[in-house]
């Protein structure tokens, strides 16, 4: 295994985990996962590179017909739907995550707003389950090399494709990181 020290950045709601690039784990494999909270008691946030070949109306009885992207969450609840949304307080009850993205919200408001026409499909996605961590458990498996921390500009996370996400996020932390880029997806191949 090759021997990295921790990127400086720290985690925090808004931020992003990378997985390091042999996590053989069938969720977090070269997954990047949005952090939506992290604190003393736990972290939590979403897999935002891993779309789902389903709509929202396969998964979610009586809101009607969307075309926006449903994606695996995480393991955890993977039976309910989170979202996460550009919309700001058109959704109330949304929580801030940065200054572009909010998570949640009142969801009859937002499906009055899908009835209406007035959401565009680009600026929401959904998610099946979340990745949760307890207590200090990220900040364990960060120092262990299984995540590295990057910041994102907020306005590209919803905007880059699922696919080119974790490579373009990688090339962002610099140097140390860059070897990531080159190994295999399946070094069992190789």
């Amino acid at each position: 295994m090759f021997e990295i020290k921790s990127n400086e950045v720290t985690p925090a709601a808004g931020r992003l985990l990378l997985s390091e690039p042999l996590l053989r784990d069938f969720y977090f494999r070269r997954s990047v996962v949005l952090l939506i909270d992290h604190g003393e008691d736990g972290s939590f946030g979403v897999i935002i590179n891993k779309p789902l070949k389903m709509s929202l109306n396969d998964v979610v009885n009586g809101i009607p017909e969307f075309d926006a992207p449903v994606y695996i969450g995480g393991p955890v609840a993977s039976d309910k739907v989170f979202f996460l949304h550009s919309l700001g307080d058109e959704i109330p009850d949304s929580v801030p995550v940065n200054d572009e993205l909010y998570w949640g919200g009142n969801l009859e408001a937002l499906t009055e707003k899908i009835k209406e026409g007035t959401v565009d499909p680009d600026s929401i996605r959904f998610f099946l389950g979340y990745s949760g961590w307890t207590g200090n458990q990220l900040d364990d498996e960060i120092k262990s090399n299984s995540w590295a921390v990057a910041i994102p500009k907020p306005e590209m996370i919803m905007k880059l494709k699922p696919e080119r996400m974790w490579n373009k996020y990688v090339s962002t932390l610099g140097s140390d990181y860059r070897f990531w880029l080159h190994l295999p997806k399946d070094p069992m191949l190789n």
